[in-house]
């Protein structure tokens, strides 16, 4: 089968390890199916494999890729939820000891033409989604359900700032917020990402770093080190702030004076559940509302979509179908 694998890291220029070639079909475990890959999101996770993050060069070469829809041998359409739990990946994701991984960190990934999925990781594909349209949640739009609703607790009126626009989990969080009655702000250094977020629905966009008109009742925080301080002081007193990633790096300076004086919460967050991956399916059929995508390639022209990520200057998430 055709399939995208980190055979290299480099910090420095990531794309140097990819490859899109011809590998072995995956072997299916007891308790696993496999699925016919139909779509498949792009997401920075991947980026961060090809420098090594969360890899070590004996597991080379990868298969990359976190999230996926398509259909298994039974002709069942299917989302393949993206969390894996423990070493057989038959273990509970709820157990707080049992550890979980992502595809594509201890398990082959998804940008493939196959790929071998937990049969419990399997949900239905509500036929109003496209598999495009399903490719984009297990990873990036879990994430900002989760970021939003469970682990923010953010309720209809509140205001919530969303730093950086035009990322999968950005743009997600919009949609999602903006149908569930809350009040959404996002920064970004980009004049016309800035206009096209008010475009998706965003109540206001502003530019990095700027002095809001007043403080949020919470924060969404995946850039990190460039954003981080601005994420802290616009937060009001008691607010919280849901950090699910640092695109620009880890911090330099903690803003403990913020924290323990104006008595913020910072929150981690990181994907989510089957139940809350099934509740987010519930959500877009009932909503109406839809995954914004930026470009579709296919499979076999993965290095061209690894690039325009790899770059930023992408406006939803990019999509590989197989």
């Amino acid at each position: 089968m055709l399939a995208v694998s980190a055979h290299a890291f480099d910090p420095d220029d990531p794309l140097t390890g990819l490859r899109v070639d011809e590998v072995p079909d995956p072997d299916v475990p007891d308790g696993w199916e496999l699925v016919s890959v139909r779509a498949a999101g792009l997401n920075h996770h991947d980026l961060w494999s090809l420098r090594g993050v969360g890899l070590s060069s004996d597991q080379l070469p990868m298969i990359l890729g976190g999230d996926a829809a398509g259909v298994t041998t039974d002709g069942r359409e299917v989302v393949c939820h993206g969390v894996v739990a423990g070493p057989d990946g038959l273990g509970d994701e709820l157990d707080p000891h049992t550890r979980s991984s992502l595809f594509s960190e201890h398990f082959p990934g998804t940008h493939a033409e196959l790929v071998a999925v937990p049969r419990r990781n399997l949900l239905d594909k509500p036929p109003e989604l496209t598999f495009a349209e399903a490719a984009c949640l297990p990873v990036a739009w879990l994430t900002a359900y989760r970021m939003l609703f469970v682990r923010g607790g953010f309720r209809p009126g509140d205001t919530v700032l969303v730093q950086g626009a035009g990322g999968g989990v950005s743009t997600a969080a919009v949609l999602l917020g903006r149908a569930a009655g809350l009040r959404m702000w996002v920064t970004s250094r980009d004049e016309g990402k800035r206009a096209r977020a008010i475009e998706l629905g965003a109540d206001d966009a502003f530019e990095a770093g700027a002095r809001l008109p007043e403080r949020v009742d919470g924060v969404l925080e995946t850039v990190g080190r460039a954003t981080w301080d601005h994420s802290l002081k616009s937060t009001r007193n008691q607010g919280t702030v849901v950090v699910a990633g640092m695109t620009s790096g880890d911090v330099e300076r903690g803003g403990l004076p913020h924290l323990f004086f104006r008595q913020l919460q910072v929150v981690g967050s990181t994907m989510g559940t089957r139940g809350e991956l099934r509740s987010l399916l519930r959500f877009l059929v009932t909503t109406g509302v839809r995954p914004l995508i930026d470009a579709t390639y296919p499979l076999a022209d993965a290095a061209s979509a690894y690039a325009r990520m790899a770059e930023g200057d992408l406006f939803g998430k990019i999509v590989l179908l197989p």
